[in-house]
């Protein structure tokens, strides 16, 4: 279910908007701002995303086939 939401820009941060959409028709305010918020808020649980992609193995234990590849690993900052 989509929601509508209303929010306020300073002047200056409008005008850039306003800039970048000029520049990148194919983009709305909306997806602009959608855009945004995908990369700035971070899913609940990250390793489920992770599982979806067949990243890590199911209850949250290390996969061993990235166990010597630490780029490839979960890091959990509630530890």
């Amino acid at each position: 279910m989509a929601r509508k939401r209303t929010i306020y820009l300073p002047e200056e941060l409008a005008t850039r908007v306003d800039d970048y959409l000029q520049a990148h028709r194919s983009l709305t305010f909306s997806s602009l701002v959608q855009q945004a918020l995908e990369r700035q808020i971070v899913p609940r649980d990250p390793r489920a995303i992770l599982k979806l992609a067949g990243i890590v193995a199911s209850g949250g234990e290390e996969d061993e086939r990235f166990r010597d590849r630490p780029e490839d690993r979960y890091y959990d900052r509630a530890r």
